[in-house]
């Protein structure tokens, strides 16, 4: 009787422990041809991108839901190294940086994540994500067969793999991801480096499989991805794309549903009748998994922005809006489209799609299932005719440049063109809150030569020496001009100064006044100033060059090799002695601003500091100020933004927080707003030429105490404070 019971009691135990091996193992997240398989079930697949540390902690819920009632499955999000290791081994993941949090919230409402742990991201983040510390381990080339660069990516894609492990967070675990990715848009960078970039992508790709996570990884853009990595595609049209193997199911990693925005450029709209067209013609060809990037594109907070050049705001014209908000017609088209794909599910998974032709410019293509499922995608490529189609015996009028879906084929359910709902109405409103005693503290130029780190008869580049811990550099020397110099071809003319630097902008003070500034562009890093220089006088001069960083370069082969900073030559014209070249001069080097290293932007600065009082009248302030004033948080729960249109260049902080750069540069472009065509793009769809790029400031609630919020503004070139204001924004 006991051997019975033990026996019995043994073969129970096996058959529980098989079934847990079986439920185990059913989890695991697999493909076919066709699409991800999930717990056996095939699935269409639709996404969103929303990047964490582009928002609060305090709004990650509602984004998430709302990204779900917008008929999302999946959140995807990149990983940010340098946020999450900004020094070796030093790791934060807390805040913004909450990765775990933020998977938790998503699994939470039910939804599944593509975890891209890259960790090169691209992503208009500053130095695409890497830590700038990376670049200075001995012997290090990026993203090659390099063997300290894979050393340091291997450790940090498993320590984020191990983290997900250890919160049971892959779909394997019962946990939300079911998918990540390694790299980046790698394909062009591979081509550069040859046989080393092809040796490296591999072995990224066998290190990540190895890492047995039960879900597959990706490689968006990286045609030759090896197997079993799935390679995907990113832009703007995706219906050419085809894996590359017959057993991959054909996904799309980044639906741009804009495009970002830098300062001096215009503001880039991409209309939802076209994004919609484009994934209902992906959805049609054959495709099972749909990214929008951006689906919130949020705010680059901080000095995260790479580029360079990239502004704060990162909204990207994404159906939530940079604070949140819902953004129509956008959001609900794309819902509706969802609503429609969702009811074609079942023809689309179990059967391949036939193609008729239907007129030079009109197809259809048809999912006709075994099962007796059937959905038919109707498309007009002419861009400006409406098509009347005969399909299966009746008559279908499709609008130009658009599909219409039949999830039954006999009735159209939806059409791409045909938008059915009034778009926001957009209101940047007043609030209660007034800024009325301003303090300003001038930054101590003369200082700059007592606080300096060294002096070198040479240029040295800016990152060498910040180490990205700061926007600013100083370049300081000494030039001696004789008395008979001084009498310029004695006409009285002033002496002209030219300065070369690789990016991003530059201010020129001789002996303590501003004498120019000048600043490239996205499109133009590099910049020369050259200009009459009033303040030369006989005897000894001082010239201070405080060179800027706009964020850092993010993309392209080797971008660590790229130089930044003062680079010569630097030369005085007009002398009746001649030109005097000082390039080559004795320069010493201070980093970053003495308001800086007093940490002026939190409310837990240097106390005894002598803030002078501004008078609300005094309108314009001198270069390189600080400015700081308290206020009490307006009522409701409104977002809120700083309109910072009266000042020109600098950086905000709230109660210590950074907001982020601004600058009210003017927009340049095209802005003739969109036109369809056959080869229609949204860069074409340009707004806001003549106004400043970025004129509005994300202000977060969470960051706001009800009173006694302390805002700090540092001011490069000059501006008027009194006219700084915070705005509401309300989405009618």
């Amino acid at each position: 009787m006991v051997a019975n019971s033990a026996t019995n009691w043994f073969c129970f135990c096996m058959i529980f422990l098989l079934s847990l091996n079986l439920q185990f193992s059913e989890s695991n997240v697999t493909y076919d041809k066709k699409s991800l398989i999930i717990n056996g079930q095939k699935r269409i697949l639709l996404s969103g991108s929303i990047h964490y540390p582009r928002s609060t902690p305090q709004m990650w819920e509602g984004l998430i839901q709302k990204a779900k009632d917008g008929g999302l499955d999946v959140i995807d999000t990149y990983v940010f190294w340098n946020l999450h290791e900004p020094s070796p081994g030093i790791y934060n993941f807390e805040g913004r940086c909450d990765l775990v949090k933020f998977i938790k919230l998503v699994h939470k409402a039910g939804l599944y994540v593509h975890l891209r742990i890259g960790p090169y991201i691209c992503a208009e983040w500053n130095f695409g994500g890497f830590p700038v510390w990376l670049k200075y381990i001995p012997g290090m080339t990026f993203r090659t067969d390099n063997k300290p660069f894979k050393l340091e990516m291997q450790k940090f894609t498993q320590k984020i793999v191990q983290m997900m492990k250890d919160e049971n967070l892959f779909q394997s675990q019962g946990g939300p991801i079911i998918l990540s990715q390694i790299e980046n848009e790698y394909e062009p960078e591979d081509k550069a480096f040859g046989s080393a970039g092809y040796a490296y992508m591999t072995w990224a790709a066998s290190m990540a499989v190895s890492m047995n996570t039960g879900v597959p990884w990706v490689m968006c853009k990286q045609f030759d991805a090896p197997d079993p990595v799935i390679n995907t595609c990113n832009g703007f049209y995706c219906d050419y794309f085809s894996p590359n193997k017959p057993y991959k199911p054909t996904m799309w990693t980044e639906a741009w549903t804009g495009w970002f925005t830098d300062f001096g450029g215009p503001i880039h709209q991409r209309p939802v009748e076209d994004l919609a067209f484009a994934v209902a013609r992906f959805i049609q060809k054959g495709g099972s998994f749909v990214n929008y990037y951006m689906y919130h594109g949020g705010t680059n907070f901080g000095r995260t922005a790479g580029g360079p050049f990239i502004t704060t705001s990162y909204d990207y014209d994404a159906p939530i809006d940079e604070y949140g908000l819902i953004r129509e017609p956008k959001y609900s088209h794309l819902k509706n489209l969802h609503k429609a794909i969702k009811l074609c599910e079942k023809a689309l998974l179990n059967a391949d799609p036939v193609t008729a032709t239907m007129g030079s410019y009109q197809q259809a293509h048809v999912f006709d299932s075994d099962s007796g499922d059937c959905a038919a995608f109707i498309a007009n490529f002419n861009t400006k005719a409406t098509a009347t189609i005969t399909f299966r015996n009746m008559r279908y009028n499709v609008p130009p440049w658009s599909i219409s879906i039949l999830p039954d084929c006999k009735n159209v359910v939806y059409n791409t063109a045909k938008v059915e709902i009034e778009a926001s109405k957009v209101q940047m409103l007043a609030t209660e809150t007034k800024f009325v005693s301003w303090e300003a503290l001038s930054e101590d130029i003369t200082s700059v030569d007592d606080d300096k780190i060294g002096t070198v008869a040479a240029l040295l580049d800016q990152l060498n020496l910040t180490r990205d811990s700061s926007d600013y550099l100083w370049y300081t020397t000494g030039v001696h001009i004789s008395s008979s110099e001084s009498f310029l071809h004695g006409g009285g003319n002033f002496p002209t100064l030219t300065v070369n630097s690789a990016g991003d902008a530059m201010h020129i003070f001789v002996n303590g006044q501003l004498s120019g500034s000048v600043a490239g562009s996205r499109g133009n890093r590099k910049i020369k100033f050259t200009g009459e220089v009033k303040q030369f006088h006989a005897g000894r001069n001082r010239i201070s060059l405080l060179s800027i960083a706009i964020g850092l370069p993010n993309n392209g082969p080797r971008f660590e090799t790229s130089n930044i900073g003062i680079q010569g030559p630097v030369v005085i014209h007009g002398l009746d002695q001649g030109e005097k070249d000082l390039t080559s001069h004795k320069w010493s080097y201070k980093v970053g601003l003495k308001g800086e290293d007093m940490n002026l932007g939190s409310p837990n600065s240097f106390p005894s500091l002598e803030w002078m009082q501004k008078s609300s009248l005094v309108a314009e302030s001198q270069p390189l100020t600080w400015h700081r004033t308290m206020f009490d948080a307006p009522k409701g729960d409104d977002p809120l933004a700083l309109d910072m249109s009266s000042m020109v260049k600098g950086q905000i902080w709230i109660n210590g927080n950074n907001i982020g750069r601004y600058w009210t540069i003017v927009a340049n472009g095209n802005c003739s707003g969109c036109a369809y065509s056959a080869t229609f793009r949204p860069s074409a769809c340009q707004f806001g030429c003549g106004q400043p790029s970025q004129k509005w400031y994300h202000v977060p609630r969470s960051w706001l105490k009800p009173t006694q919020n302390l805002l700090v503004v540092f001011e490069e070139i000059g501006g008027d404070v009194s006219m700084i204001s915070l705005v509401k924004r309300l989405v009618t």
